[in-house]
């Protein structure tokens, strides 16, 4: 499912699946889109930063059209312990592996890989982030 801010509309909340995972998505090209979702992270309940929020940040390709940082992105990712993903959505190849790891990312979130939890992995993260 997806919205372009939250919070969700509470109308619908009887009709809402679970949600497993957050998916921010941030185009470099638009400071408008970071704006929004540093908006939207404050509707975001604390727990789902154990492992259920990422970045995902689009538009990398192109350097020269750039209008946010990526360093504060990368500051975004590092202050609220989540994964930043980079891609570029245009080339068929890096959106494929986007979409693989975006997957698995939410089968680890949903449970459903035995003995690997949503916990578990923001811990592995975070180590990778401290190296």
């Amino acid at each position: 499912h997806l919205a372009p801010s939250l919070p969700l509309p509470s109308e619908r909340d009887h009709l809402r699946p679970r949600i497993d995972l957050v998916v921010f998505m941030i185009d470099v090209k638009s400071k408008y889109s970071l704006k929004n979702v540093k908006t939207s992270l404050a509707h975001v309940e604390a727990s789902f930063f154990l492992g259920k929020v990422c970045f995902l940040v689009t538009g990398v390709g192109r350097v020269n059209a750039c209008s946010i940082d990526t360093n504060a992105i990368c500051k975004l990712g590092e202050t609220y312990r989540s994964p930043v993903l980079f891609c570029e959505l245009e080339l068929e190849g890096i959106r494929v592996t986007t979409a693989q790891r975006l997957l698995r990312m939410l089968q680890i979130c949903a449970g459903h890989i035995p003995g690997f939890s949503a916990l578990s992995f923001v811990s592995l993260m975070r180590s990778s982030y401290d190296d």
